[in-house]
């Protein structure tokens, strides 16, 4: 079985971090009145980490992911990404989101440099890392291809592709196996995190799934229900090897435990409950 050698677990102390949150708050208005959608969440992630923010549907999750990103303001707090303060669209990042958002009318190719057009690089300079890559995830005979002929989890594989091309050192990603069946979903992780590693990416991943969480992270971020808290923050340290098999193991299990206990203690998972 393939083994995944994970990135270190903190960038050196000397180094700007990736991104750096401080007492981060968002509300806004809806039609039944003010959400409190996030409260006061500080975070710092290290180059070279991949870290996993988990936590229960609304809880702020993905609305933290867009405000990093610079595409949802800020109520409180500050946030810095690659040294920079956040006050608009970050441009030196990808982002993956759950659904793979290609082109119908554009091959994957075509869809891939799309990424390439909008920020108005050299599409013949470009043009051989999107091959490369189309082939390292196993898309290189798929191409010239149409995202209708190709199944979800290849849609995704290419979209993982699009959000890399410009070879950014920073991916937000928002439940980006989410909608894929559970042994293409895994998989994708296991796939995903070579070819982070292989890259050298800073990765901030957003999932429900506390095992998904586990098996990819070097810290996992546990979020409160709504307003969004971060209720702890753990360290995974299962070594750099993960092995698919790794899930088997006493201390794989142990920290799932962990955070299972912590989603019960949040009465976020309850035993016996009833509609």
């Amino acid at each position: 079985m393939q083994a995944v050698d994970v990135a270190p677990g903190a960038a050196a102390a000397d180094a700007k971090p990736a991104i750096a949150l401080r007492r981060v708050s968002k509300r806004f208005q809806s039609r039944k009145g003010e959400v409190h959608a996030v409260d006061g969440v500080s975070l710092t992630v290290g180059s070279g980490e991949f870290v996993s923010i988990l936590g229960p549907s609304g809880c702020g999750k993905s609305t933290l992911l867009n405000m990093i990103a610079g595409l949802m303001p800020i109520t409180a707090g500050a946030i810095e990404v690659l040294g920079k303060p956040v006050t608009g669209p970050v441009r030196d990042l990808g982002v993956v989101f759950q659904q793979h958002l290609q082109l119908p009318w554009r091959t994957i190719l075509n869809n891939v440099m799309l990424q390439i057009e909008v920020r108005r690089l050299d599409k013949a300079a470009y043009a051989p890392r999107a091959i490369k890559l189309l082939q390292r995830v196993g898309l290189g005979e798929f191409a010239d291809r149409f995202p209708d002929e190709l199944s979800g989890g290849m849609n995704q594989r290419a979209s993982i592709v699009r959000a890399l091309i410009h070879d950014p050192g920073l991916l937000l990603m928002d439940e980006p196996f989410g909608a894929l069946d559970a042994i293409t979903r895994d998989q994708m992780g296991l796939d995903f995190l070579e070819l982070s590693r292989e890259e050298g990416k800073t990765v901030l991943f957003i999932t429900h799934s506390i095992s998904e969480a586990v098996f990819l992270s070097n810290r996992v971020v546990v979020m409160s229900p709504r307003p969004g808290r971060i209720e702890e923050i753990i360290p995974i340290e299962l070594g750099r090897e993960r092995p698919f098999e790794i899930r088997d193991e006493p201390e794989f299990a142990r920290y799932t435990r962990r955070i299972r206990r912590l989603f019960e203690k949040m009465g976020v998972l309850t035993e016996g409950r009833r509609p």
